[in-house]
């Protein structure tokens, strides 16, 4: 999992997706998507009107718009002025259990000079999707991908013959793939932040975020909403949790665990934020159900950004998830058997 480091919050999911790419030179294209990294599921078009029909059809049929908001309204009246918006945080994390999330055609990589039709209204064409788009051109093309690149209508270009262009290719797809869920999630994250998520807009969260990432090869994460933390998953579809907690937090622990007479130790490591907590089996808080309560925490971390976070990262007991997780691992070897099959792709 790869982050800009531009990005100074987090977005409130991010997955792997798609790479799309279109040239109508097919051992161009076979070269181009054998040099890019086993771990990129890529699905490469020569006709760019096939590519702009499976685009589309994948964005109105398999992949509208994420928002897990319910607007509902006054159940006396239905007063337009009387609704209320409810979030429902469990689908953000619920997706790992979807394959189709890495089916989403997130970046588009599309070469200018087409027969059929230039690269630049390629890109236009899709504007109106969320997928982000990156143009390759050669020398003489160059002048015409920066004017695109300046009136919007492509978030990047690539030379096609410089030196090094697959590497700068798969850096600019990841930057963008990044760029991709920020906006999707956009709306999302400004509700959240309003309530109990504020650290999702913390930039120094969102640094800890990627460097345990990093760390521990994580591909995908998802705000997870008891107790409130991100829970972040590798290739193989293991889970861990980073419970964060703020000061405030740890008092209404503080709370709850005095509430039952829980021993002496876990009420101090708590006040003292030496210690974070997982009550799995109290939903979150302390319950005479958790009296071996050091198997249920850890020593805390601290991050310090607009407030001190303090965290901890837990193995996920498998039975919270309800369903098995759809790996990214098992995704790869379905998509290396039948990509057609996964992607709805209909070839004459």
């Amino acid at each position: 999992m790869t982050f800009s480091q531009h990005d100074r919050s987090l977005s409130v999911f991010h997955h792997p997706i798609l790479t799309v790419l279109v040239d109508d030179s097919k051992s161009f294209i076979d070269s181009l998507a054998f040099q890019m990294d086993a771990s990129r599921a890529v699905v490469s078009f020569t006709d760019p009107r096939e590519a702009l029909q499976w685009i589309r059809d994948a964005y109105t049929s398999r992949f509208p718009g994420f928002l897990p908001v319910r607007v509902t309204h006054d159940d006396l009246t239905f007063l337009s002025e009387r609704r209320t918006v409810q979030l429902d945080v469990d689908r953000i994390y619920r997706q790992m259990h979807d394959i189709h999330r890495f089916l989403q055609p997130g970046v588009v990589v599309v070469d200018y000079s087409m027969p059929q039709m230039d690269g630049l209204s390629f890109c236009q064409a899709l504007q109106d999707l969320p997928c982000k788009t990156i143009l390759l051109t050669g020398t003489a093309d160059e002048s015409i991908a920066v004017e695109g690149f300046n009136h919007g209508l492509i978030d990047r270009y690539v030379k096609k013959h410089e030196s090094n262009m697959v590497g700068r290719l798969c850096k600019e797809i990841d930057a963008l793939q990044q760029q991709y869920f920020t906006v999707l999630s956009r709306t999302l994250r400004d509700l959240l932040t309003r309530h109990s998520y504020s650290f999702l807009s913390d930039p120094a969260v969102a640094d800890r975020v990627r460097q345990i990432a990093a760390r521990y090869n994580f591909v995908e994460y998802y705000l997870y909403p008891n107790p409130v933390g991100i829970l972040m998953l590798t290739a193989q579809g293991q889970a861990t949790l980073m419970v964060i907690e703020t000061q405030a937090g740890l008092m209404s622990q503080v709370e709850s665990a005095e509430a039952y007479d829980a021993p002496a130790p876990l009420v101090e490591g708590l006040r003292e934020g030496r210690i974070v907590p997982f009550f799995w089996p109290g939903n979150g808080m302390f319950t005479p159900a958790c009296i071996d309560w050091e198997q249920y925490c850890l020593p805390a971390e601290r991050c310090e950004g607009r407030e001190t976070y303090y965290y901890a990262l837990f193995d996920l007991p498998r039975h919270l998830l309800q369903e098995p997780v759809v790996s990214y691992q098992s995704f790869l070897a379905d998509f290396a058997r039948d990509p057609d099959a996964l992607t709805g792709r209909k070839r004459d």
